[in-house]
């Protein structure tokens, strides 16, 4: 019977000294557990003190550290560019970040594609902008493997241990949910084991140590780290790549006024044609941000239907 696992951790190095989460083996490594700030107070200045900060949320689509290092930078250029001070919460999954959204606790979040068709469809969560990757408005998932696997299709990886992310994540849950379904299979029934591991370079590890067959992650993380840190990735390849599908937006609460989201899609809509906000996009290799259409994201509504 396959055991699904969505809490507890497991103590596995990353490449940074933070570990990543939930796995059924025990090993004899130390155990350390990954701190989820909820909340991160970015350094205001004195003419901040009497106005009220912007709440952005972000998922951990990395794990919580490299996750606060992508967009550190970004949201001191935010809230300078805005005048207001900023304070970043960061959440363990989509789900959490959907919830607050709806409740309206916050101002601005940065989410996954499935997480924005569910919340457009249950509250009116609204798209305000979205990056711009390598050319295109567009990402897909990776199943990765083990680099010394001879696993070359996706039948191969029947009755083996699989990662997921996050339940929520488009490619690191409902693509391969998804792909499984169309060869009349479910992950239950499909894999021997799953892991869940909340972080896109949690699984990418996971597969590196071989304490996984395969997992399914971002092909855009799996190719900046082969870009900017290609250690992290060299003991796994990928053996399948799925159709494109509308790239993990920006978004805001339906109800927010209509000044702040002009000032915000301004900001980011032009971040790209000051050198400042270049230099911070170039880290993170986003080319620029842009206005997506909602119509972008019908091919997850498919997959989900």
């Amino acid at each position: 019977m396959l055991k699904i696992i969505s809490r507890g951790y497991f103590p596995l190095l990353l490449l940074m000294p933070f570990l990543i989460l939930s796995s059924c083996k025990k090993v004899d490594e130390k155990k350390v557990s990954v701190d989820f700030k909820e909340r991160i107070q970015m350094q205001r200045d004195n003419d901040f003190v009497n106005k009220q900060p912007l709440r952005i949320a972000v998922a951990a689509v990395v794990s919580p550290k490299e996750t606060s290092t992508y967009y550190d930078e970004m949201m001191k250029y935010v809230s300078r560019k805005l005048d207001r001070p900023v304070e970043i919460i960061q959440k363990k999954t989509y789900q959490e970040v959907n919830d607050m959204l709806e409740r309206y606790e916050l101002d601005l979040a940065f989410v996954c594609s499935g997480p924005y068709v569910n919340g457009h469809e249950k509250f009116g969560m609204e798209l305000l902008v979205a990056p711009l990757l390598y050319g295109k408005p567009f990402y897909q998932a990776y199943f990765i493997v083990h680099r010394d696997s001879t696993i070359k299709d996706i039948k191969e990886l029947k009755g083996k241990h699989f990662a997921f992310t996050d339940p929520d994540s488009n490619t690191g849950k409902l693509v391969p949910t998804y792909v499984l379904s169309k060869m009349g299979e479910t992950p239950e029934n499909f894999f021997k084991e799953i892991t869940f591991t909340y972080g896109h370079d949690n699984s990418i590890m996971a597969v590196s140590k071989k304490l996984v067959d395969g997992a399914s992650v971002d092909g855009l993380i799996w190719d900046y780290y082969r870009e900017r840190r290609p250690d992290f990735v060299k003991d796994t390849k990928v053996m399948y790549k799925s159709p494109l599908y509308g790239i993990p937006p920006v978004v805001v609460h339906p109800q927010t006024p209509a000044g702040l989201k002009k000032d915000l899609k301004t900001i980011f809509l032009g971040m790209h044609e000051d050198p400042d906000g270049r230099r911070i996009l170039s880290e993170i290799r986003i080319e620029r941000f842009i206005v997506p259409d909602d119509s972008s994201y019908d091919s997850v509504r498919d997959m989900q239907k």
